[in-house]
């Protein structure tokens, strides 16, 4: 379920995040293809904190348009995206996830997105964003970035998290090349049910993609999912219970999409409430079933998600894995 939220700091994940800081003032175009934007305090508080860096921040004209739910009707919307892709900006930033994208699908104009990729711009976003980034994947083969968005991350209440814009502005730099972060401790079953909590895993290349579990389950079926084959495939949502959780996993596993990974991630899955239906069925039972019914290493812990400490992912780049005792590590520099 995308949704955006103010972070709270129980949501952050357990371990750690790794990713150096770097500096360089850059031109980012700010738009609003999805939800409408409410709270206009974060927005501008994101625009500040982004000009506080040093950066160009320019700002669609139709950001803060509302239409029921959505940041303006479909037209206004489409043409925010394809104003972004025609912008010249070193990075299109989403100001906020919610829903609307996979309303869109048909009418993008992906050839003139994939172009803005070639000419160095990085589309950046979570949630909903899911959607155009599967899309334009499977469309054109362009890599895009999930990471922050502009209301719910830049521009929440007090400072952003420190691994976020570290992340944020490794991209920015051009330096960012992996992102590292501590495996849970297994807990009950979890240890014999997973070939993945072997002290060692190694893959040596595969294209990583993935993000909102609920929006990727909304396009399988659809030319906008990509059939990828020996891929890692991350995965986050909010505000759904294990069940439903364990139930979009089923779909995957049924359409034959899990098998076919060398590796499943799984990031922040938060603000859920159990219940005492669920008698001690709860997020960990949901990754020891997975574990059960694939054939591949399903690691968690991933700091990604709707949660204050986000890595960022470049969606459909080729990458490697790596895991020694608890310590993960996915990274690209290497790779071409």
């Amino acid at each position: 379920m995308p949704h955006d939220h103010d972070a709270h700091e129980h949501d952050q994940p357990r371990g750690h995040a790794a990713c150096r800081h770097n500096h360089g003032a850059q031109h980012i175009y700010v738009y609003s293809p999805s939800g409408a934007v409410r709270d206009k305090a974060a927005f501008r508080r994101g625009v500040k904190r982004l000009q506080a860096l040093g950066h160009q921040v320019e700002v669609d004209a139709d950001a803060l348009a509302s239409h029921t739910r959505f940041a303006g009707d479909d037209d206004t919307r489409l043409a925010a995206i394809h104003r972004a892709a025609a912008s010249g900006a070193d990075v299109a930033l989403i100001s906020r996830g919610g829903y609307g994208l996979t309303r869109l699908l048909p009418r993008i104009d992906y050839a003139a997105l994939a172009r803005s990729v070639e000419q160095g711009m990085r589309w950046v976003g979570v949630s909903d964003f899911t959607a155009l980034q599967l899309a334009l994947l499977a469309h054109t083969g362009a890599v895009s970035w999930a990471g922050p968005a502009l209301v719910g991350d830049l521009g929440a209440p007090g400072e952003p998290d420190e691994i976020m814009l570290a992340c944020f502005e490794d991209l920015l730099s051009g330096q960012g090349e992996g992102s590292g972060w501590r495996l849970p401790k297994p807990r009950g079953q979890a240890a014999s049910a997973a070939p993945a909590l072997s002290d060692e895993l190694y893959i040596p290349q595969a294209r990583l993609w993935g993000g909102n579990l609920a929006v990727l389950c909304a396009l399988v079926g659809t030319p906008y999912l990509p059939a990828i084959d020996g891929g890692i495939l991350f995965l986050e949502d909010v505000a759904e219970h294990p069940y439903r959780i364990e139930r979009l996993l089923t779909q995957l596993l049924h359409a034959g999409i899990l098998a076919r990974q060398q590796a499943i991630v799984l990031g922040q899955f938060t603000e859920f409430r159990l219940t005492s239906h669920d008698r001690g069925y709860r997020l960990q039972s949901v990754v020891d079933w997975l574990r059960a019914q694939v054939g591949v290493p399903v690691l968690t812990g991933l700091p990604f998600g709707h949660v204050p400490t986000k890595v960022l992912l470049p969606v459909g780049a080729q990458v490697s894995l790596s895991v020694e005792g608890r310590d993960a590590l996915l990274y690209w520099g290497h790779v071409h």
